[in-house]
């Protein structure tokens, strides 16, 4: 193998050295382009494929962007080409985004319905192109409701007979379809993606109509009955008219109590019950109504109005006069032939008589409006009641102290909420809630005492509990008082007593001292030789250091003096 690569090379290089300049260029040349031929194709070839939700442009940007919102909620990439048209990453999800658009009307009215299913077919004769052309038809259908994430599976029939010459002959369009719920969906009980089945049918096969679709489940259960869903769907509009009820009730019940409960406090005003009947029913109302012709308007900045008016405007009038004298002869004609006289003036005739008639019309013109309105739902009556509590107080005597009962009990006394309170409340709600007596509203405010037995018991533990600990707190305060003035008076006799003591070992002291240098003194003058202890000796020191020192230091001795006092 090596040797058959260098004889390879061997011969590669010797043609590159027999070759000139120019040959040697244009090989380059060649390479080179067919390289970058290469590399442009592996660009293009990997780029993402991408598939037209609706083949025709859509030119409106209204609708455009709300197709692509549609799509983006979907969690889909779009991309919009320069034509206009809305391209997706693949056909599977373009098929998907078209029954999905199809289901929710969003496909433009402008747009051809055949041009979501546009494939080009190669055909021969007409019978081919027919078929080919039902084929298509049938396989995009089902390809667009399989795409659908409630359906596991799906079979489409569609039958498209021959044209007729005379349209009584004509047998209409019919399709049959079979679908598989995937587990764990609603479609066989949602009437509106069964709709949007039938939609995508009939945007795909022209001609069809609803009665002529047939919608199964894989048990051959008939979905698109919608005409033994009417009990089912009389139930749900009850129940959604209930609800708008409920939701009303609660609005008004909200705004009402919490403008109250602001006024006489939350636990005075702990509830308010309202119900609110309304007539769900449709009804078309035509008034026509007459008003008269303004011939001057109001002036701006006066105080009253100067405005002119008329009921009408004469636009014609005529008169006629007719007056008649005579003997009232009435001719029949020629002879022979009857006349037209009736047989009351026939019976008149050849009398005198005299008639005088006198007609005057007037043409008038007013003003007129006429009001074509629909309304659903509107209010029928509207009932209101809530029961506003009075106040209680305590009773307190001439102490400023709570009236405490025989039971135990604080007594209290009420106070009911006045009636012009309860006349104002009554207008607010009425003019919360609209109120018209047409209708047979009605409003009732009352005062009825709530039962606070409980609360009047948790408050009376709550102050006795409190008194007791005041009561308890006073007497640990004065038996505290009480030991802390025992205290400075032991003290007190404690140091007295000291003092006295030791005043009497002072005195006992100097005494001895007296007699010890008055014994000293005499036995001096005697010419005695006193043998004094060493105790003596050290305490007579001691004393004339002391002495000497008071001489030379009196402020430090007084001060030293005053030390000892304020110790003791």
């Amino acid at each position: 193998m090596n040797e058959f690569f260098k004889k390879l090379f061997g011969q590669i290089a010797g043609l590159w050295g027999k070759w000139s300049v120019v040959q040697k260029i244009i090989l380059i040349a060649v390479v080179v382009i067919a390289a970058g031929g290469i590399a442009v194709l592996v660009t293009v070839s990997s780029l993402p494929s991408m598939a037209p939700v609706i083949d025709a442009p859509i030119r409106d940007e209204t609708a455009r962007d709300r197709i692509i919102t549609r799509i983006n909620q979907e969690g889909v990439k779009t991309s919009v080409s320069q034509a206009g048209t809305i391209m997706v990453s693949d056909e599977n999800t373009a098929r998907r985004m078209r029954a999905i658009l199809i289901r929710e009307d969003l496909i433009p009215s402008g747009t051809d319905p055949w041009a979501i299913f546009d494939r080009d077919r190669w055909t021969i004769t007409d019978f081919e192109r027919k078929v080919n052309v039902r084929r298509a038809v049938t396989r995009m259908v089902t390809d667009h409701i399989k795409a659908l994430d409630d359906v596991d599976d799906a079979s489409v029939i569609i039958n498209m007979p021959e044209k007729t010459l005379f349209l009584s002959d004509q047998e209409p369009v019919s399709a049959s379809v079979i679908l598989t719920p995937r587990p764990g969906s609603d479609i066989t009980q949602n009437r509106k993606k069964i709709e949007g089945i039938q939609k995508i049918l009939k945007f795909a096969v022209e001609g069809l109509t609803d009665d002529n679709i047939g919608i199964t489940d894989q048990n051959g259960l008939v979905l698109n009955d919608f005409k033994g869903l009417t009990d089912w769907d009389r139930l749900s509009r009850i129940e959604r008219e209930t609800q708008i009820v409920r939701d009303l009730e609660t609005r008004y019940r909200k705004d009402i109590l919490k403008s109250l409960q602001k006024i006489f406090t939350a636990d005075r005003v702990r509830d308010l019950n309202i119900k609110i009947d309304m007539d769900m029913s449709r009804k078309a109302v035509d008034t026509e109504e007459y008003f008269p012709i303004t011939l001057k308007e109001r002036t701006p900045g006066l105080p009253y109005d100067d405005s002119q008016f008329t009921e009408s405007v004469t636009v014609s009038q005529s008169t006629s006069s007719t007056s008649w004298k005579g003997t009232g002869f009435n001719p029949e004609g020629p002879p022979g032939v009857e006349g037209q006289t009736t047989p009351a003036f026939r019976d008149m005739s050849n009398l005198y008589g005299e008639v005088t008639q006198t007609t005057n019309t007037h043409n008038e013109v007013i003003n007129n409006r006429k009001v074509q309105e629909e309304r659903s739902p509107t209010i029928d009556r509207v009932t209101v009641s809530v029961n506003i509590d009075g106040m209680w107080k305590w009773k307190y005597d001439d102490a400023k102290k709570p009236v405490i009962q025989t039971d135990g009990s604080i007594e209290r006394e009420y106070t009911p909420v006045p009636e012009e309170d309860i006349a104002a409340a009554q207008a607010l709600i009425r003019d919360a809630i609209g109120f018209s007596a047409g209708r047979g509203d009605s409003v009732t405010v009352q005062n009825i005492r709530f039962d606070r037995t409980k609360e009047f018991s948790d408050e009376d533990a709550a102050y006795f509990r409190q008194r007791q600990m005041q009561q308890t707190l006073i007497l640990l305060l004065i038996g505290t008082a009480i030991l802390l003035i025992g205290f400075v008076v032991f003290r007190l006799v404690s140091r007295e007593m000291e003092r006295r003591r030791r005043l009497r070992e002072e005195e006992l002291s100097r005494q001895q001292q007296a007699m010890r240098e008055s014994a000293l003194l005499e036995a001096e003058n005697e010419g005695v030789e006193v043998s004094m202890s060493v105790e003596e000796k050290r305490r007579m020191e001691l004393q004339e250091n002391a002495i000497n020192m008071a001489k030379e230091h009196p402020g430090d001795v007084a001060q030293l003096i005053r030390t000892w006092l304020m110790e003791e």
